[in-house]
């Protein structure tokens, strides 16, 4: 934790909700360098800030060469950016930290925004990196409403889940289903990604997940039952299974604790029309269920990471943008 303390110094403090590290630089990926070897890993964060403008205020005044020529239109215009647009994201990408010898690429967002994403999977951005493991700078600190939908964003995803997959499955599948959540349909997956990018995450962090999906795992148990000594057929491997009631009364329950988001892009999917909670019993018989769920998900993902992108071109600059942007188009071939 010592070089979070350390990047950590280099912002504002006041009116922090949380901080949290995400990403290759934070947690180990299979193909990249280990975490420890800092200098050859962007470090990814995200700052959830109570009030955006005076925290960009003072941030520009700490360190404005963190931001594109934005900046020059001042701390209001730079945070009604990050407001309306894309995800209400704001991000300074490429960023060296000269003093402790680490680059950054680091997210600004309302404490407001954050909330919506993680019940309502508005943009399923923020949310869908908050599903995998990460790591905490700053904890929520009292926050309960915060720490509430930080879980309820792991249900969601475990439940959203447990309709994709079927009766029978291992914990890989389990965390891979989950992880693909938020990248099926992010468009950077076609070019800019690696392909590998969700079972990379999965190989290397299943320990982490387990940990992370623990009291999904206590809430769910009338659905699902876990078995943590099973073995692989032909290999005797020891694997983690699960079987979960895929009755129509289970997947109802599933998809009437989908979250709001979800909810909308199901009924605009289907061939059912009208009340959502009305037209469940209708979706949880319905023969292509898992394919409605994953074009629903998709269908936020794509619109969020296609608005998301283009709106970090201005704020990276456009230099930052094609440096960031071709590291990025070399995952896809490696």
């Amino acid at each position: 934790m010592g070089i979070f303390k350390d990047i950590l110094a280099h912002f504002p403090r006041g009116g922090l909700s949380y901080v949290f590290a995400y990403g290759s630089g934070v947690k180990k990926q299979i193909g990249y360098e280990e975490v420890a070897q800092q200098k050859n890993n962007v470090i990814d964060l995200i700052f959830c800030v109570r009030d955006p403008l005076g925290w960009h205020a003072e941030n520009i005044d700490r360190q404005e060469s963190h931001y594109s020529l934005l900046r020059l239109m001042g701390p209001r215009f730079i945070m009604k950016y990050q407001e309306h647009l894309g995800a209400r994201v704001y991000f300074n990408t490429l960023v060296p930290l000269d003093d402790i010898q680490v680059t950054i690429k680091y997210g600004v967002v309302s404490r407001e925004h954050l909330l919506d994403d993680l019940l309502n999977w508005r943009y399923l951005y923020l949310a869908g990196r908050l599903q995998k493991p990460i790591c905490e700078l700053v904890p929520t600190n009292g926050d309960d409403q915060l720490k509430e939908a930080l879980m309820m964003n792991l249900y969601s995803a475990f439940q959203v889940a447990l309709l994709l997959l079927p009766e029978r499955f291992t914990s890989y599948q389990l965390f891979h289903t989950i992880s693909s959540l938020s990248y099926k349909g992010d468009f950077r997956m076609i070019f800019g990604e690696n392909k590998q990018k969700v079972r990379n995450i999965v190989l290397a962090q299943e320990k982490d997940f387990l940990e992370l999906y623990s009291p999904a795992l206590q809430k769910f148990t009338n659905y699902v039952a876990a078995d943590f000594n099973g073995s692989e057929i032909g290999t005797g491997k020891k694997i983690i299974q699960f079987e979960q009631d895929k009755s129509s009364l289970a997947k109802m329950y599933h998809l009437r604790n989908a979250p709001n988001e979800l909810q909308k892009r199901l009924v605009q999917n289907s061939a059912f029309k009208g009340d959502y909670m009305k037209i469940v019993p209708h979706l949880a018989d319905a023969h292509n269920l898992l394919e409605l769920v994953q074009t629903s998900v998709n269908d936020i993902v794509w619109r969020s990471s296609i608005t998301q992108s283009i709106k970090n071109i201005a704020s990276a600059g456009l230099f930052k943008s094609l440096v960031y942007s071709y590291k990025k188009a070399l995952k896809t071939f490696s």
